[in-house]
């Protein structure tokens, strides 16, 4: 074994015993050992302005305001997700890194058609979503989500600190063991600006074409992709690092 593999196996045992140590530890702790660890410098956060990430911003600006946070813009947003990161912005001084694809809407109809999402969402999603995300994260050694176990079935086998296969570094999401109700609890009590869809039926937000309501008792992202058998964008891939 070469020193190399020695030291990948090291971390990896780390990452694990960090993960079972962590397991019930408050999310803000975990965010706190993923900066001491790691540097406010390389270490970041990615939001998609939802109920989640944003009580993951509220908490990160009360540990270091200094660390990175970023969105990836796929211009196709809703107009509520842009004015959550207005309103976040206004009420924490936060600037947040706009992430955007190679190619602009007009330029990916001129290669790939128009409105590709309806056609091949897997490939839309790689274009204004994975790359972008494998762009962004060189030079970090961790990123943070706002995945969490009860969301769907492709993430319930996630842990609050583990490696990222698809990336290549260490992946927080110390809102892994969570529930709904904890994070809505979080944002009520420190009354976190959140977006408005979360009240009209939309528990997951992603890209307007692509995301609908929900109804009652269906699956937390039952929205995404509709029509389609498709739960994730690629962001997020399966415990054997395929992506959903």
């Amino acid at each position: 074994m070469n020193e190399s593999s020695e030291k990948i196996q090291v971390e990896r045992k780390e990452i694990q015993r960090a993960a079972k140590d962590l397991r019930d530890a408050h999310p803000s702790e975990i965010l706190a050992w993923g900066v001491k660890k790691f540097g406010s410098r390389k270490i970041t956060l990615a939001c998609s302005f939802g109920a989640e990430d944003v009580a993951l911003v509220d908490m990160l600006q009360r540990i270091d305001p200094e660390v990175d946070i970023f969105y990836l813009d796929t211009d196709l947003h809703f107009p509520e997700t842009y004015q959550t990161r207005d309103r976040l912005t206004r009420r924490y001084g936060k600037k947040f890194i706009r992430v955007t694809p190679d190619l602009t809407l007009e330029q990916q109809a001129e290669k790939w058609g128009d409105r590709l999402w309806e056609r091949d969402p897997n490939l839309c999603c790689r274009l204004r979503k994975v790359e972008p995300l494998k762009k962004m994260l060189v030079g970090y050694q961790a990123w943070i989500t706002g995945i969490r176990r009860e969301q769907s079935p492709t993430r319930a086998h996630a842990e609050v600190v583990e490696w990222d296969e698809a990336f290549g570094l260490v992946k927080l999401n110390p809102l892994a063991y969570w529930t709904h109700e904890q994070v809505w609890s979080y944002i009520r009590e420190r009354n976190v600006p959140y977006n408005p869809l979360h009240d009209r039926q939309y528990p997951s937000i992603g890209c307007q074409p692509c995301t609908i309501p929900v109804k009652p008792g269906q699956d937390f992202r039952a929205g995404r992709w509709a029509g389609f058998d498709k739960t994730e964008c690629g962001l997020h891939p399966n415990r054997k690092g395929e992506s959903q």
